[in-house]
């Protein structure tokens, strides 16, 4: 039974998307292609325990999928449409080229984040119809009520049927937009579970992590020419890396120069590594993700903290600004700039910020870290309080309550 139940999960990681895909291909509506998925693996659990697992647990689900979807189109007709009826019992669809399967899963990824949806949809239907989240997983990954969730998914459903976005890939000319796109749910989705943003969820979600890497890879492995999608996976397995080092025993975020580095993942170093280096030898301009991927390359070369380049990592935000003039940006460049001209100049830039970071938890403990370094004790104090007031997870929370009350 335990056998059993390892494949049915191993197949619903491998396959769902798969299937979701199969079906919204042939059947052209995304509520038909996930309820008849989600019949298909009930049935697996009801099934395999008796008749053992299948030779080939994708083929078998998605044939089970698809005479699911036959069955609830037969029961919603209105009409006896018997040619109708015989297309759906005979796929009439020309045979696509071998690898195809994938091709369905990417134009899967593409209508969930159609840019006609608004960026809470794209997260949520990506995660459902690509991912295989539950609907009260997703929810409580994004902190809303299950049943404002469901409603979010509903709609998003609904308007693709409405807008009839079509279930293909972006054509040439809209591809490097639409790609961008993707990218950046997917990151969304990578940093919820890097560090979750609410106070009552667990502080980072190894399952959104996962999920998104699997996402990136699957874009990876289809688009290999795009440097951007190179750049993103690196930058998320290089982060991924240091994972079991980011949350200490008791519950309290490590920062970065606490880690035990150790216990980073050596394996997932390594590719990150060498997708920055493949990145760089193309001789090509690199992007956003790609410069984010190389600093953390940066960070991961050094066995010490004291071994970090920090003029490296200077000089790719400064070439990171040109391209992402963000606050945020801005804020982390000047965590570089205080290792290289001292927590003085880096106090002015981050002070700069405040008009565009007031309510954003990590200007606060910045500002507050460099005050302490410049033994300004009350003004830290007070960095650090603001910096709770905002704070996300308990993580967080129980980290700047110990750096806040070191400084007593």
């Amino acid at each position: 039974m335990n056998d059993v139940e390892t494949a049915v999960t191993r197949a619903h990681h491998d396959e769902w998307a798969r299937v979701v895909a199969a079906l919204t291909r042939r059947f052209g509506d995304l509520d038909i292609a996930e309820e008849a998925a989600a019949e298909a693996f009930a049935t697996a659990v009801e099934r395999w325990p008796a008749d053992g697992v299948p030779p080939n647990p994708g083929a078998w689900l998605t044939t089970t999928a698809v005479r699911k979807a036959i069955d609830r189109i037969r029961r919603e007709s209105k009409r006896d449409d018997k040619h109708k009826e015989a297309q759906m019992v005979y796929d009439s669809t020309p045979p696509e080229p071998l690898g195809a399967i994938d091709d369905d899963r990417l134009r899967l990824i593409f209508t969930c984040c159609h840019p006609a949806l608004a960026m809470e949809a794209r997260l949520a239907l990506t995660l459902r119809m690509v991912g295989g989240l539950t609907v009260p997983e997703i929810a409580r990954a994004f902190l809303v009520a299950e049943s404002a969730m469901g409603q979010r998914i509903t709609r998003a459903k609904a308007k693709i049927k409405a807008a009839r976005i079509p279930y293909r890939m972006p054509s040439a000319e809209d591809l490097p937009a639409r790609v961008t796109g993707v990218l950046g749910v997917l990151f969304l989705v990578f940093n919820e579970g890097y560090l979750a943003t609410g106070s009552d969820t667990d502080p980072v979600r190894h399952d959104l992590t996962a999920e998104a890497i699997r996402l990136t890879r699957l874009i990876r492995a289809l688009l290999p020419e795009d440097g951007e999608v190179a750049g993103l996976l690196a930058l998320m397995l290089l982060i991924e890396a240091r994972r079991t080092a980011r949350v200490s025993a008791g519950g309290e975020l490590v920062a970065l120069d606490e880690q035990d580095r150790g216990a980073w993942d050596k394996a997932l170093i390594a590719e990150g590594h060498r997708l920055v280096r493949e990145r760089l030898a193309a001789g090509v301009a690199p992007g956003r993700y790609q410069i984010l991927a190389a600093i953390n390359a940066v960070h991961t070369c050094a066995r010490d903290v004291r071994d970090t380049d920090w003029s490296q990592i200077l000089a790719l935000y400064d070439q990171l600004v040109r391209l992402d003039p963000s606050p945020v940006i801005a804020l982390n460049r000047a965590v570089a700039v205080a290792e290289l001209d001292g927590p003085e100049v880096a106090l002015a830039a981050v002070d700069r910020l405040e008009h565009r970071l007031a309510g954003y938890h990590a200007y606060h403990a910045t500002r507050a870290d460099l005050l302490r370094r410049l033994g300004r004790g009350q003004q830290s104090l007070a960095a650090y309080d603001k910096a709770l007031e905002l704070a996300g997870n308990t993580a967080e929370t129980a980290y700047l309550t110990r750096r806040r009350g070191q400084l007593r």
